[in-house]
C-alpha cells in the first residue's frame, strides 16, 4: 500500500523500503522521525520553489543524513557528516545505483549541515538542506501549509526535540572533537563541555609552518 503523509508519496521502491528498515533498527526513534520529516518537508519546500528532486535519491539522503552521528562507519577520525554519507553512498552502490545516483546522495549528506552552500546546489542538495533547516531550526515553516505540517508531527513526533537532539549532537561528536572544527557541531561542544574550545583560525594562521 503506497504511504502518503501531507500529500507526499514515499517512493515504493526496494531501496527505500531497506534503508527505512535500516534506519529504524541501527538509530533512536529521535533520529529516525527527525530523518523521515526531513523528507516530507524537503518534499513540500521542493514543490514550493520548484525543485523537481529525484524522490528515491531524496528519501535516501533524508533518512541517512545523520547516521554518522550514532555509529562511525570509516577508519578515520572524520566529520559525522561524512560518515552518513561514505555509509549512504556504499548503500546505494552496493544495490546497483549509479556512481552519479550515489554521489547525489553523499553531496546531500555530507553538506545538509553547511550553512549557505547546498541551498544553491543541485535538487536533492537543495531540498535535503532546506527540509533539515525546518525541522531543526524551523527556518520556511511559515511557508508551509500548518494542516500539512500538522500531519507530518502526527506520524512522526518531535517530542522533546531541541533538548534530545542537542544531546544527540554532542553524544556523537564529543569523542571526535577536532572533527567539529567550523562546523555547527563545535559551538555544541562549546556549550555543554566546560572549557572546551578549539584551536581557531586565527592560532592556525599564525602558527603554520610559514615564516610570514
Amino acid at each position: 500500500m503506497t504511504e502518503i503523509i501531507a500529500g507526499v508519496e514515499v517512493p515504493e521502491t526496494a531501496a527505500v523500503a531497506e534503508a527505512t528498515r535500516h534506519i529504524r533498527g541501527m538509530t533512536s526513534p529521535l533520529i529516525f522521525h527527525h530523518s523521515r520529516r526531513v523528507f516530507f518537508f524537503a518534499a513540500l519546500h521542493a514543490r514550493e520553489v520548484g525543485l523537481r528532486p529525484d524522490p528515491e535519491l531524496l528519501y535516501l539522503s533524508a533518512v541517512f543524513h545523520d547516521l554518522g552521528l550514532l555509529t562511525p562507519f570509516s577508519e578515520v577520525e572524520q566529520r559525522f557528516e561524512l560518515d552518513g554519507a561514505d555509509h549512504a553512498r556504499k548503500f546505494l552502490l552496493d544495490r546497483g545505483f549509479p556512481a552519479t545516483a550515489a554521489d547525489v546522495v553523499w553531496e546531500a549528506i555530507a553538506l545538509h549541515s553547511t550553512p549557505g552552500i547546498p541551498g544553491r546546489m543541485g535538487s536533492e542538495i537543495a531540498a535535503t538542506y532546506h527540509g533539515v533547516l525546518t525541522d531543526v531550526l524551523g527556518v520556511g515553516l511559515d511557508k508551509l501549509d500548518r494542516g500539512l505540517v500538522d500531519e507530518i508531527i502526527a506520524v512522526h513526533p518531535r517530542g522533546d526535540f531541541k533538548n534530545r537532539f542537542l544531546q544527540a549532537l554532542l553524544e556523537g561528536t564529543r569523542d571526535r572533537p577536532d572533527t567539529t572544527y567550523g562546523t555547527i557541531s563545535a559551538n555544541v561542544l562549546v556549550h555543554f563541555i566546560p572549557g572546551f574550545r578549539h584551536v581557531g583560525m586565527v592560532e592556525r594562521v599564525m602558527g603554520s609552518a610559514w615564516p610570514s
